[in-house]
């Protein structure tokens, strides 16, 4: 009955040749299960109704930008992003003029060569270690934490090194490059706790001074490099969040530059964010204001970019794991906002946590996967034994 109700909505929301942008809005909300100003912890309240021609006019960085305006609100974000990412209500939209220009120039543009790849740095991960700091875990990790026997974001965090480490054979003496390190916490714990050679590159100064702070002590290089320019050995490669930002038209050369800096039958580990379908554009307002360049791929793009290279042992998607991460980080980013908020503009509050709810209303729909995929250089002989 209620797919008869909801097919019955969309048609009369065809037929709405006529109708102002308040009726349509409310009709595609309606699809979702979501009512304009209804009662419900996942229903919107529009507090400006300007609301209406914004969301119509730039669909998704509308909707983003609105939200950050404060021109409407809902007490269950994350759910709310749920309902609405899971009923696809996105694919109802025309194409805007603004969809188009970014195909174009993502078609003609190669934005994650080495000078576009800074940009990212400079607007994300150089705004703050305060932030990073209250927002994750002790272990200062900022992907995907591994919950399958975890109790907190640290053990979850911990779980997912141990289990890359695993997969891999990490051993004693074993030189392992660490791609886009981050704060250096799983440089620092394969070398504490597996007694691996750490080489660690990253593109963030912010990042380096930290990594080069806990990695202390500890055999581990940190570098601030850019991928292409590796040039040397390892036994094992691993690239934990960092394969987001390289881009379609480098995925290839990231996965060459990988198999001549690999020893025979050395392995790389991608921990990547993965999308289920192939497209060109992404979502634009997590483009304008989270992360700029940032391309999520499918698994033809992973298949294609290894053709002829590796041979794939493993592919794990644990992606509802990130729903439980990004929910543990907004917690902690709310709890400490306190502390934080005279360092940061005031639109900055609400930018974030419809950044991280969002987030984690679409690995809770589904539209997003987490990817943990192992690459071994001419296979394992005998056969690859699975880790989970």
């Amino acid at each position: 009955m209620k797919k008869f109700l909801s097919i019955l909505a969309f048609c009369a929301l065809l037929s709405l040749q006529q109708s102002d942008s308040k009726e349509i809005v409310g009709q595609l909300a309606y699809l979702a299960g979501i009512q304009i100003n209804g009662p419900d912890p996942t229903d919107i309240q529009v507090k400006d109704n300007r609301f209406y021609d914004r969301v119509l006019k730039d669909q998704s960085l509308g909707f983003g930008e609105t939200y950050m305006a404060g021109w409407w609100d809902v007490d269950n974000l994350d759910e709310c992003m749920f309902r609405i990412m899971r009923a696809n209500v996105g694919s109802r939209f025309k194409k805007s003029f603004s969809f188009y220009w970014a195909y174009l120039k993502a078609k003609l543009l190669n934005k994650q060569d080495k000078e576009g790849s800074l940009d990212v740095i400079h607007q994300h991960y150089q705004i703050g270690n305060d932030l990073y700091r209250a927002m994750l875990d002790p272990t200062m990790t900022y992907s995907c934490g591994y919950w399958k026997n975890a109790k907190n974001l640290e053990e979850a965090q911990i779980a997912k090194y141990d289990l890359i480490a695993r997969k891999l054979g990490i051993k004693k003496g074993m030189r392992v490059l660490d791609i886009g390190c981050g704060w250096g916490g799983f440089a620092r714990y394969v070398s504490s706790i597996y007694g691996a050679k750490v080489v660690a590159i990253t593109l963030s100064e912010n990042q380096a001074s930290i990594a080069r702070e806990v990695c202390k002590g500890l055999d581990v290089e940190i570098r601030v490099q850019d991928y292409r320019d590796i040039d040397e050995k390892f036994d094992r490669i691993v690239e934990i969040g960092m394969f987001e930002h390289v881009g379609k038209k480098n995925y290839r050369e990231f996965m060459e530059i990988c198999h001549r800096s690999l020893h025979e039958g050395g392995m790389v580990m991608l921990h990547t964010i993965g999308n289920n379908q192939s497209v060109v554009v992404s979502d634009p307002w997590i483009d304008k204001y989270i992360f700029p360049g940032g391309e999520l791929p499918s698994i033809s793009h992973i298949g294609k970019s290894i053709e002829g290279l590796f041979v794939m042992e493993d592919w794990h998607n644990f992606g509802t794991h990130y729903d439980k991460t990004l929910m543990a980080w907004f917690k902690n980013f709310d709890s400490h906002w306190s502390e934080l908020k005279d360092s940061y503009p005031p639109e900055f509050y609400r930018m974030w946590k419809y950044y991280l709810l969002s987030c984690a209303g679409a690995f809770r729909a589904r539209g997003c996967q987490l990817w943990q995929v192992v690459l071994v250089k001419n296979g394992v002989l005998g056969g690859y034994e699975t880790v989970r």
